[in-house]
């Protein structure tokens, strides 16, 4: 399965919810910080022999988003930014914020009500957490993996 995660507000935040620690290369480097419990859950992912996507309508670089993840002990195994989206969804006549039948992507976690309603619309999986969700990751796991 190929599972991908929005950044901003979902995995990334300056103020909206608890972030990993991070360490004095990281910092020095100016290294974004990613939500707390993030590792874990990314492991655990790996360990079922899933994909991990980043599926972003950011313009970070490609190289800066697993970098980001690889300083913290994990890896990503693609990145999907929105100069990819674009190249991708201009071939199509789709109009979405996020598509992630056009990467092969089974369900796609994200924070935002407008990709869940894109979702139902044109009919991809999608897991929306809040970011005041303080048991996101088991919220995360219990629909991946239920009993």
């Amino acid at each position: 399965m190929i599972i991908s995660f929005d950044l901003d507000d979902t995995l990334i935040s300056k103020n909206n919810f608890q972030l990993e620690k991070s360490n004095l290369l990281q910092q020095f480097l100016g290294i974004e910080g990613i939500r707390k419990g993030t590792i874990s859950l990314f492991k655990e992912i790996k360990k079922q022999k899933h994909q991990i996507y980043i599926y972003t309508t950011s313009y970070r670089s490609e190289s800066r988003i697993k970098w980001m993840f690889y300083s913290y002990g994990i890896s990503v195994d693609f990145v999907i930014n929105q100069q990819k989206h674009n190249r991708r969804i201009s071939k199509k006549n789709i109009h979405c914020s996020k598509f992630p039948p056009l990467f092969n992507i089974d369900i796609h976690v994200d924070d935002s009500i407008g990709v869940e309603m894109e979702g139902q619309k044109n009919g991809f999986k999608t897991i929306i957490i809040s970011e005041t969700d303080e048991n996101w990751t088991e919220t995360i796991l219990n629909i991946l993996y239920p009993d």
